[in-house]
């Protein structure tokens, strides 16, 4: 069996359920969705798409960095929006976030997202030893 380590940091928004904010397993680190929620206040960034997407990945960063992780170990990255008519404006946003990166992803539009939020945004990266 292989062993698990449970990564958290108070960087990012704390889980909102029985899950944590990722797992290293093997020569892998799955984060969870993260919102666009600000750490220090459990609140949203703003009512705004924009703000909401730059946090969420902003908390994903830091949950990654926890992991001794950077943008650059991702592989995949899983976009998940209430409105796809966003999908541009996101695209610009994690285009800048990602810094010239190129992950496989998938983006999808729900009909909701905990806690009201308008993005979220999870991914799976390699794991530094």
């Amino acid at each position: 069996m292989q062993d698990l380590e449970f990564i958290a940091t108070d960087k990012a928004p704390a889980a909102v359920g029985p899950y944590s904010q990722a797992v290293r397993a093997g020569s892998f680190v799955y984060v969870s969705g993260q919102l666009g929620m600000v750490p220090a206040t459990g609140q949203f960034a703003g009512a705004d798409f924009e703000a909401q997407a730059r946090q969420a990945l902003a908390n994903m960063g830091a949950i990654l960095a926890e992991a001794g992780c950077s943008t650059t170990d991702i592989v995949s990255v899983d976009v998940f929006v209430t409105d796809l008519a966003n999908f541009k404006l996101f695209n610009g946003i994690y285009d800048e976030f990602m810094a010239g990166h190129r992950p496989a992803r998938a983006a999808v539009q729900v009909s909701a997202l905990p806690l009201g939020g308008i993005v979220e945004i999870k991914c799976v990266a390699l794991a530094r030893s």
